[in-house]
């Protein structure tokens, strides 16, 4: 069994177990470029020698850059907000009020690892101001990913991060380029939505723009490849109509408090191939 590298944060969504289905449909190419890059599975478990990573969630780009420029001092300030006194109610609002007031972006950067792996069920919400409003987790003990950092860091060598519409990432492709594509994905109902994970909504519109950018892309250049990730819906089968090839497969939900109430839902990849 091959050895798979984690994410250091914890993601709605999050691709690790799907990592070997899609290296085996991405061809091989000098440069990977995720526009929704996420808690970066993909990346951490392919082989490209660059990387053009993009999220709209300016926090997470921003921990990303100080990781890659200076991982040591992060890692190490961010250890001591895993201990005992942290892992408390009113510790951990504290924090997050002070994430809320900060515009410092290293103490940010530190508040948000600490919110991720103490808040509720690993999630990453904000509300319509732009505050982040995930509620106490009341794990025993958070895990510290300090491997999981050092990792991510020795590979972000290769890797440039921007914070930037999607739009504006699949410009900056050029003709060999592999897209891997991430969004958040079409609800399978009206309550479930992970889509204001960054304070921006992405809507049935964003979709079907998403689907035309691939499809303009492989037309301008004949040697890209765009793979796009989504639940399996009447509605995603549609706007995927035209594309070269779809997978259809089963998977068990990424996050959940509880492993045995993870149910397995549908899931289509869209290859578009120039």
């Amino acid at each position: 069994m091959t050895y798979k590298n984690r994410a250091f944060l914890k993601w709605a969504g999050g691709k690790f177990t799907l990592c070997d289905v899609i290296n085996k449909m991405l061809p091989k190419g000098e440069c990977l470029i995720e526009p929704f890059v996420g808690a970066g599975s993909v990346f951490l478990n392919s082989d490209f020698e660059r990387y053009i990573l993009n999220d709209i969630n300016q926090d997470l780009i921003n921990l990303y850059k100080i990781l890659q420029s200076r991982p040591v001092q992060y890692i190490r300030d961010a250890a001591k907000l895993f201990t005992a006194e942290h892992n408390q109610s009113d510790a951990y609002y504290e924090h997050r009020k002070a994430f809320n007031d900060t515009r410092d972006t290293y103490e940010r950067s530190l508040l948000f690892l600490y919110l991720n792996r103490h808040g509720y069920n690993g999630l990453c919400r904000y509300n319509k101001s732009g505050g982040y409003n995930v509620p106490f987790g009341k794990y025993k003990k958070p895990y510290f990913p300090e491997k999981e950092l050092q990792i991510f860091a020795e590979k972000s060598q290769k890797a440039t991060f921007v914070c930037e519409n999607y739009r504006d990432t699949f410009n900056r492709a050029q003709n060999g380029d592999v897209i891997y594509c991430d969004p958040p994905y079409v609800p399978l109902s009206k309550t479930a939505s992970f889509t204001s994970y960054a304070g921006n909504g992405f809507g049935l519109d964003e979709q079907a723009d998403l689907a035309n950018a691939a499809e303009e892309t492989v037309d301008k250049y004949k040697k890209t490849t765009v793979l796009i990730s989504n639940h399996d819906t009447i509605w995603t089968r549609k706007i995927y109509e035209h594309a070269n090839k779809i997978k259809k497969l089963n998977v068990a939900r990424t996050i959940s408090q509880k492993g045995t109430g993870r149910k397995k839902v549908g899931e289509l990849m869209a290859l578009y191939k120039g």
